[in-house]
């Protein structure tokens, strides 16, 4: 058993107003330099909808993420000889309109106009050539258009769906979005880091985090391709790739990460999970309805004996397992079991997870007053939003997973709705929940940890041990996990 620790994410989607505030604050914080002006570490799409870069779930097109080839795991884009092949002419790279061309306007003819008959115009300009240009896409070009036949008629998982299921996604009075915020997932099996030529992505030492080594980066884009989430981007001023570094600095203070913390629906939770990294190639050979529960069995429990004993061998620390034990996101995904990883069949074992937003209920009207559906449960299947669909997104195709997740959302709701507006017997009500397999107890611990706690509850991150770090850079014990967070790659310290 070879345990390791991951500063993982959840994102509770039911929670999301699609505001953008956690976009801008990374944004001010880390891409307002030349060159970064089309990257959005944090961006927030609407679903169904075909995201950012346009398309980017299309591994058809892009070559993602990893693929079973016999009895191998291999990259989607080709082994290391095929990547060096491709250094000079990658057709599997997403193009500046994939994303937009980023633009300003010419405020200069605006203010400084000499006086005249005509009203001045700041004209668009490229702030790539400096040229005028015509927009035609920008930042959430598609905001609040999910479930339009123009956008979402296009979204790859869209297409994935029965042709009546279609139709009834696009008609009128049955048409609905959600949003979908994401940044990098900080993946255990990072397709960036296997398809970086010069090995200058890496997983720090301490907390899992995928970096981008700046020195040693020959901007060859090979980790664009190799992402399936597009979340490394180029930077046509520098030649370098960047990506989102989850705040490393903020978490090193003790504050969590920009966009969790300016996060205005509380939908975000920060916390580390223990996994056995001995599984990480069988769970991600698994097929594809089968990685969810593979991947959540590779996550160990922080509470058992020979888990902290394990851990401690191989040389985690103490307050690391203290914050493990207290995580939110193990809670979620492993405990509850109510939060499912984005897209598992890239095989990448991203780190982020979503909690699924619960879909309208289903009501009627009767006498001028509304009437909720007596079986609440069975309004899975009539859904406005098809579960295929879900579970193309967040379960592989595996649709029970979805489906036991909303059972247990839908519990918890029926639950509280019982208590506070008294209009249904409460006793019912648990026996519905103990029905979705979750009792009272739980359903109770998921609507607090949703609904009232506070920062320190949904963030709970560890001491990054700077000072254990820092000594193991010269300590050749450090490749035998003894950097902090028991991990044996490198414990390096800079972006």
């Amino acid at each position: 058993m070879d345990i390791r620790a991951q500063v993982s994410s959840v994102f509770h989607l039911d929670k999301c107003i699609g505001c953008h505030t956690c976009s801008i604050a990374c944004k001010n914080i880390w891409t307002d330099r030349r060159g970064t002006e089309y990257m959005w570490w944090n961006n927030v799409e609407t679903k169904p909808g075909t995201g950012y870069p346009t398309l980017w779930e299309d591994q058809e097109k892009y070559k993602g993420g990893f693929e079973v080839q016999g009895h191998d795991l291999k990259l989607k884009m080709g082994g290391r000889g095929g990547l060096l092949g491709k250094i000079f002419h990658n057709p599997h790279l997403p193009t500046v309109d994939d994303y937009y061309e980023p633009f300003t306007f010419s405020y200069g003819e605006l203010f400084n106009a000499p006086k005249g008959e005509d009203q001045p115009v700041a004209r668009p300009v490229s702030m790539i050539s400096g040229k005028p240009m015509k927009i035609e896409a920008g930042p959430n070009w598609d905001d609040d258009l999910g479930g339009s036949s123009i956008y979402a008629a296009n979204d790859p998982s869209v297409k994935k769906l029965s042709e009546q299921e279609q139709q009834q996604l696009f008609a009128l009075e049955r048409m609905v979005y959600f949003y979908l915020p994401r940044i990098c997932n900080h993946c255990v099996n990072a397709g960036c880091v296997a398809a970086c030529p010069s090995e200058a992505i890496y997983k720090r030492g301490e907390d899992g985090i995928v970096l981008v080594s700046q020195d040693k980066c020959r901007g060859w884009r090979m980790c664009v391709s190799g992402c399936p989430y597009k979340k490394t981007y180029y930077t046509w001023s520098t030649g370098k790739s960047e990506k989102c570094i989850l705040c490393y600095p903020r978490q090193e203070n003790g504050e969590a990460p920009a966009c969790f913390h300016a996060c205005v629906g509380r939908i975000r939770y920060l916390g580390v999970l223990l996994y056995d990294a001995d599984l990480i190639e069988e769970t991600a050979k698994k097929e594809d309805h089968e990685l969810v529960a593979a991947q959540r069995a590779m996550i160990l429990d922080p509470q058992d004996p020979e888990v902290i004993e394990a851990a401690a061998k191989n040389g985690i620390h103490e307050q690391v397992l203290k914050a493990a034990q207290r995580s939110p996101v193990y809670r979620f995904v492993k405990e509850w079991q109510i939060a499912l990883p984005l897209h598992p069949e890239f095989r990448t074992l991203p780190m982020l997870f979503y909690v699924p937003s619960l879909l309208p209920v289903l009501a009627t009207v009767d006498d001028g007053k509304s009437k909720q559906a007596e079986d609440f449960f069975a309004s899975l299947d009539k859904a406005r939003l098809p579960v295929r669909y879900l579970a193309s997104l967040f379960a592989g195709g595996n649709e029970e997973e979805v489906k036991r997740a909303y059972r247990k959302l839908m519990a918890v709701r029926l639950l509280r709705r019982s208590q506070t507006v008294q209009d249904r017997d409460v006793f019912e009500m648990e026996e519905a929940c103990i029905e979705a397999g979750v009792d009272a107890e739980q359903a109770e611990a998921i609507y607090r940890m949703t609904a009232l706690t506070g920062i320190k509850e949904r963030v709970v991150i560890p001491k990054m041990l700077r000072e254990e770090a820092a000594e193991a850079m010269g300590d050749p014990h450090e490749q035998r996990g003894e950097t902090g967070f028991g991990t044996r790659r490198k414990a390096k310290r800079r972006w």
